[in-house]
């Protein structure tokens, strides 16, 4: 009987413990900038490689938090994600799309950073690219 209890205690605990580190995972709402999604595109192509294109605004250029930011964002393997980075209090597109250029060349001045990570994984992020 005691042994059932023990483990009854046990199971519960260990179940309890699965939810609180579940829960406790590291998001994109605990980084610090004040993240807001203002633009995203992604194409429709489900078979071959998946393009993403995000506009953000961000308070501040905290350049760690941007460079997190694209870390926790999502990735297809083999597709390609692109985070262009703009300061909340200036001007910023609504609007993003695939290409050359993925916004209107008048807001490119106040594009502090961009990240991307290519189809094989690797990442760049270049502070001030237009400049």
């Amino acid at each position: 009987m005691k042994l059932k209890h023990i483990l009854i205690a046990l199971s519960i605990a260990l179940i309890g413990w699965f939810i609180y580190d579940t829960l406790s995972i590291p998001s994109v709402d605990d980084l610090e900038g004040d993240f807001k999604e203002v633009a995203m595109y992604r194409n429709e192509n489900n078979t071959g490689p998946v393009v993403r294109i995000y506009a953000v605004t961000v308070e501040d250029t905290l350049w760690q938090q941007m460079q997190a930011y694209g870390d926790y964002m999502p990735h297809t393997k083999y597709g390609n994600t692109k985070i262009y980075y703009f300061l909340n209090n200036k001007p910023f597109p609504t609007e993003v799309y695939p290409g050359e250029s993925n916004f209107e060349a008048r807001f490119q001045e106040f594009a502090v950073a961009r990240y991307e990570k290519d189809a094989m994984g690797q990442v760049s992020f270049v502070r001030y690219p237009y400049e």
